[in-house]
């Protein structure tokens, strides 16, 4: 059996054990938190003492909470993630209705942050010290400092309400009724500031990480004897220094996996994007906490599976990594 397939399944075997001590810690202790749905619904819409003691029943949450968490875990089994109190509809449904959306607003922000990250850390990585590196370290550590949720607020203010370039909010306009290649352009407009605030952020993290490990293998024995052999410096940088930088930025973009889906909340809520950030937002508020648990597993899993292909990429990048594993 090949290393990568040995890695994968030992990953896969894992998963269980992490998904269990996701479900059991979140629905405990969202169960520890002070209130519930009931208190949600009455806060909003009122009701007296005999209302909200027939609508716990009818919803079971007059239960004790090792029952309920019991009943969670046998509908987990068949497959079945809840109902959804605040919606009245199945959480399942739910979260692969909003899933897509958080997934495409993800991958771009991804895709934004690793393409200008990349880039800007080759920029500083190359001549260390030089000034280029100077100016772009600077640029990349006032980014990083920008809360996102600012970062996006300025953004609408001068692409969306001074320059009117952009729209500020949604995920396509309402009404137009656009279909086929038009729909596809509506909905690119409005992920454009979302996809900015989201990715920005994250590739100035990405360019820093990229320039610390270049200049650590600038260091390395073999530069050295690379550029003793005399190589042309665009292909020791490329082949050589900037591709042993990318362990650890791949390391970081999978440990900031469960990251970009916990940002997605703060932006799909500033822009009023229909994703799972923003049905996270709306649980938190309805206490709803099928719906939160689902939505926990939902990332839980994503996490996983980007880990896994994160653990795949290390052996392709540098051998060393996958013989060491293979040993293990």
């Amino acid at each position: 059996m090949s290393p990568g397939l040995a890695l994968a399944r030992r990953r896969l075997a894992q998963a269980p054990a992490v998904l269990a001590i996701v479900i059991t810690g979140g629905f405990l202790l969202l169960e520890a938190a002070p209130g519930d749905a009931v208190d949600a619904y009455v806060a909003s819409l009122g009701g007296d003492a005999g209302f909200v003691r027939e609508l716990r029943e009818r919803w079971g949450l007059d239960r004790s909470v090792w029952t309920r968490f019991l009943l969670y875990l046998a509908g987990l089994v068949t497959g079945d993630l809840g109902v959804s109190l605040a919606f009245d509809r199945p959480v399942a449904e739910l979260v692969l209705e909003r899933l897509p959306i958080t997934l495409a607003l993800a991958a771009a922000a991804t895709s934004l942050a690793l393409l200008l990250g990349a880039g800007l850390g080759l920029l500083c990585g190359s001549r260390p010290g030089g000034l280029a590196d100077r100016l772009a370290s600077a640029f990349v550590l006032a980014l990083n400092a920008t809360p996102s949720f600012w970062l996006g607020i300025v953004l609408v203010l001068v692409f969306a309400v001074r320059l009117r370039w952009l729209p500020s909010a949604g995920i396509e306009t309402i009404g137009a009724g656009y279909a086929g290649v038009a729909r596809l352009l509506d909905v690119a407009r409005h992920m454009v500031l979302p996809v900015l605030t989201l990715g920005l952020v994250y590739a100035a993290l990405y360019a820093r990480v990229l320039r610390a490990g270049m200049v650590e293998a600038w260091r390395s024995d073999f530069v050295r004897a690379a550029r003793a052999k005399g190589l042309p410096r665009k292909r020791l940088v490329l082949a050589h220094v900037a591709r042993n930088a990318l362990v650890p930025l791949l390391t970081v973009l999978g440990l900031h996996g469960a990251a970009m889906v916990g940002g997605s909340v703060v932006v799909e809520s500033l822009f009023a994007v229909p994703g799972l950030g923003r049905l996270a937002f709306e649980a938190v508020i309805a206490r709803d906490h099928a719906l939160l648990v689902g939505i926990v597993l939902v990332c839980a899993l994503l996490v996983i599976l980007l880990n896994l292909v994160v653990d795949l990429l290390y052996g392709r990048l540098d051998p060393r990594i996958e013989l060491a594993s293979e040993r293990r």
